[in-house]
Formats: C-alpha cells, structure tokens, sequence
C-alpha cells in the first residue's frame, strides 16, 4: 500500500473557514435522502453509487424519505440558469431565487451549492446545482458525481478545494484522494462533535484522521469498485 500525505492541521482549518475568516465545522445531523434532477438513466445510476460509497465511508445513513422534507439532498443539473426559475416550488425553498439566477448566470457559475442547518447547527438539507456548459460536458460523469458527493458530505468552507480538488486519479478513473477520505471518516466518528466553531477542532480532526488513514485507504479503493457495480446494474 502507497502511503498516503497527510493533510495538515493548518489545511484542514483551511478546509472549514468561512469568507468571513471564522472556522465552522457542520456534518450531517439526520439520514440523507437524495433526488437528482435532469439526468439520465445511466447518468443517475453513476450519481446514486457515487453518493452510496460516499456516504458509506462516512459510516452516515441514506434513507428513503425525510419525515420533515421528503428529499433532503437536491442536485440539479441543468445548462441554463434561468431554467432553475421554472422549477416549481424551488423559490419557495431558496428565498431570493430570482436574484441568487441573476447573479450567478452574470459571473458565468458553473455550480452554486447551499446548505439548511437544523436547530444545533448541523445539516438538515443541501440543494445543489451545476450547469452543464461545454467544459463541463467533457468531464466523465463519474467524476462529477463524485465531486458533488465529496461536496454535500460537509458544510466545507467557501475556498475549500480551489487549490486542490479532493479527488485524484487511479488507472484513469477517478478516486477520493485517501487523506480526504480519512477526513471525511474522522469527521463522522461518533467521538467527533457535529458541529464546531472552534478552530481546535481541526487539530482533533488531524489526530482522528490520522489514526483511520489506512481504514480510509481500504474504503477509498472499495469505492471505485462500489461505483463501477452500480453503473452496470440493472435498470428497473
């Protein structure tokens, strides 16, 4: 087994601080209950493996339906972000929808993703949404139904992945980086709080990621192979 770099304490806060400049740590607070819109078959059958083996390394839960929400993780892809202003209700969930378009459509954005907290602050809903622009439709669908699943995991912060992205490359397919999965691991320990405004947290983080490095290797690797069974399953 390769050993895998570590991330350090100092890029780990990186990973969880805000515009604002304070350290926010937020996980999932109930079971995910995901719904994909404007997709293939074949497309949402590579999105719901990659959110299975994401959310599996975690040791989370998926569920069927959120007693409060029915769907508690939205992912739209569309290719136009005035399309999102025909989404019934959707202005009704985001407040402010119209000018949130107007925005994003003006900075040419290709993804925008908001997160919903519950009363103790951690997650409760994520809606996120990537438009499919020429560029986009290169890259191969694996890579971006992991990146989305690597992405709603956690509340990151807001430069969180622009220098490096989570995700690395083996025998050409793509694959969760092994120090990020161990983070993702060691954040959902249940020793580890659900939320954390302290920026000691990461050094927490660090040690716990550290010691489920090789567990986190071993699952990492499973996912690729998680992913590549549920591609070819059968269709209903």
């Amino acid at each position: 087994m390769t050993e895998a770099c570590s991330l350090t304490p100092e890029e780990i806060t990186a990973l969880f601080t805000r515009t604002d400049g304070h350290y926010h740590f937020a996980r999932w607070g109930r079971p995910i209950v995901p719904i994909v819109f404007g997709v293939q078959e074949e497309t949402l059958q590579i999105m719901k493996g990659a959110l299975e083996a994401v959310v599996a390394l975690s040791g989370h839960k998926l569920a069927e339906t959120d007693p409060e929400l029915g769907a508690n993780l939205m992912i739209f892809f569309f290719r136009d972000w005035q399309e999102l202003l025909e989404v019934p209700n959707l202005d009704h969930m985001l407040p402010g929808l119209q000018d949130l378009v107007v925005r994003l459509d003006d900075a040419g954005a290709t993804h925008y993703r908001t997160f919903r907290f519950d009363d103790q602050g951690a997650i409760r809903a994520c809606f996120s949404f990537v438009r499919m622009d020429e560029a986009m439709a290169e890259v191969p669908a694996e890579t971006i139904a992991l990146g989305q699943a690597v992405q709603m995991i956690l509340a990151w912060g807001s430069e969180a992945w622009a220098a490096q992205s989570p995700l690395g490359l083996a025998r050409g397919a793509a694959v969760l980086r092994p120090e990020v999965a161990a983070l993702i691991a060691a954040s959902y320990d249940p020793v580890m709080p659900p939320v954390a405004d302290e920026a000691a947290h990461a050094l927490r983080l660090f040690a716990r990621a550290n010691l489920m490095r090789e567990k986190a290797e071993a699952a990492s690797a499973r996912m690729v192979q998680d992913m590549a069974e549920a591609k070819l399953a059968p269709k209903n």
